[in-house]
C-alpha cells in the first residue's frame, strides 16, 4: 500500500496530472451507418444535436450533426494524442492533411502555435453496428515549444510495440508502449517539440490488459513523476492488496512498483499516463493552453485574424469515403499507409 497515493473515481474526461492536461475514453456501439456515413436523422430525435454528450441507446453525437464527432475546431499550445482502439477516426486540418485510421492506431498532433482540425467517427458499416472506442489524451508542451510549428504523425498498430508476459501461473498480461519503455523495449519516436522527447521527462503512455486472473507488477520509475493508472474495465481489481473497482483512477508513487492481480472471473483493461511534470503555470480556455492570461487572449486574437491557416474542406466535417482502407496525407502531399 505505499506506493498507492489515492483512488479516485472516473468518467467520460478523466482528471489528470501534469504534465498531462486532459484525458477522454469514449465508448460508443454505434448503429449501422447510412449513405454519408452517419446515423440516420429518425434515430437523432430528441438529442442535443450539435452538443450531444449524453449517452442514449449506447452513444453520443459529440458535436457531429449526421456524423458522430468533432467538427472543424481550434487548438494552441498542447499536444493531442489519440489512441482508436475500434472503429475508424477520420482526420483533416488547417494544414492540408488528413487521415484514417483506426483499430489500433495512434495519432500523435503537437498543435504549437495553432492548427484546426477535425476528427469524425465514420460509420462505414452499413448492415451492421459500428462499435467506436477511443482515448483521446492532452500532453501539455513547455513554454519554449508553445509556438513550434504544428506537426502530426502516425503510430499504425502493427508499428507499435506490444510486450506479452506470463505469470507463475501462465496467465497473460500484455503492455502496448505509445510512448517510454517497458523491458528493454523502446516506443515510437514522439514529435520533435514534445516533452516526451526532451530527455529524462520519462513520459510513458501505455495500455495494459490482464486476463483473468493475472497477477503482474508494474515496474518502478525514477522518483518525482506523476503516475496515473486509469481502470475502467473489469471485475475488481488487487492494487497492492487493496480492491478497486473498474471506473477509478489510481495515482502511484513512481519509485515503486506496484503489484496487480485481475479478478478470476474477467480481464483487466488499464491506461497508464506517467511522466515528469513541466511545473509551468498553465493558463487554460477551452481548446488554447498557454502558460500567463495575456498569451491565451493573443492566441483568441490570432485565431480570429486567421484561423491557424487555410481550411480547404469543403465541410467542416468532412470524411474519406466507405473504404474502411486507413491511410495519412501529410502536409506535403507524402500519402503513407501502414504498408508504406
Amino acid at each position: 500500500m505505499a506506493g498507492v497515493v489515492g483512488v479516485v473515481p472516473i468518467g467520460l474526461h478523466w482528471p489528470t496530472l501534469d504534465p498531462f492536461l486532459f484525458c477522454a475514453h469514449h465508448l460508443d456501439d454505434y448503429p449501422a451507418g447510412n449513405a454519408n456515413l452517419g446515423v440516420d436523422a429518425s434515430r437523432l430525435l430528441g438529442r442535443q444535436i450539435g452538443s450531444d454528450f449524453e449517452l442514449r441507446d449506447g452513444w453520443r453525437m459529440y458535436h457531429g450533426r449526421e456524423v458522430p464527432g468533432f467538427p472543424k475546431h481550434p487548438h494552441r499550445g498542447f499536444e493531442t494524442i489519440t489512441l482508436a482502439r475500434h472503429g475508424f477516426i477520420d482526420h483533416s486540418d488547417s494544414l492540408g492533411a488528413s487521415a484514417r485510421f483506426g483499430e489500433g492506431d495512434v495519432q500523435w498532433m503537437t498543435a504549437g502555435r495553432g492548427v484546426v482540425h477535425s476528427e469524425m467517427f465514420p460509420l462505414i458499416q452499413r448492415t451492421s453496428k459500428n462499435p467506436t472506442e477511443l482515448f483521446q489524451v492532452w500532453l501539455n508542451l513547455p513554454a519554449r515549444s508553445k509556438m513550434s510549428d504544428p506537426y502530426f504523425t502516425m503510430y499504425w498498430r502493427e508499428q507499435l510495440v506490444r510486450r506479452v508476459t506470463h505469470d507463475d501461473h501462465g496467465k497473460s498480461t500484455e503492455v502496448v508502449v505509445v510512448a517510454g519503455d517497458y523491458l528493454g523495449a523502446n516506443g515510437q519516436e514522439p514529435p520533435p517539440d514534445s516533452w516526451a522527447a526532451v530527455q529524462g521527462t520519462k513520459v510513458q503512455i501505455w495500455t495494459i490488459e490482464m486476463s483473468a486472473g493475472a497477477n503482474w507488477e508494474l515496474p518502478k520509475s525514477p522518483s518525482g513523476l506523476n503516475r496515473v493508472l486509469y481502470y475502467y474495465e473489469g471485475g475488481p481489481l488487487s492494487v497492492e492488496g487493496q480492491s478497486v473497482s473498474e471506473n477509478h483512477a489510481i495515482q502511484l508513487r513512481s519509485d515503486h512498483a506496484c503489484r496487480l492481480q485481475a479478478s478470476e472471473d474477467e480481464p483487466s483493461s488499464l491506461l497508464l499516463l506517467e511522466g515528469r511534470p513541466i511545473g509551468e503555470p498553465v493558463a487554460q480556455h477551452g481548446p488554447f493552453v498557454m502558460n500567463t492570461r495575456s498569451e491565451l487572449q493573443q492566441a483568441f486574437r490570432d485565431y480570429q485574424a486567421d484561423e491557424f491557416g487555410s481550411w480547404s474542406w469543403e465541410r467542416d466535417d468532412p470524411v474519406h469515403g466507405e473504404s474502411g482502407e486507413r491511410f495519412a496525407i501529410h502536409p506535403d502531399g507524402r500519402r503513407e499507409t501502414p504498408s508504406s
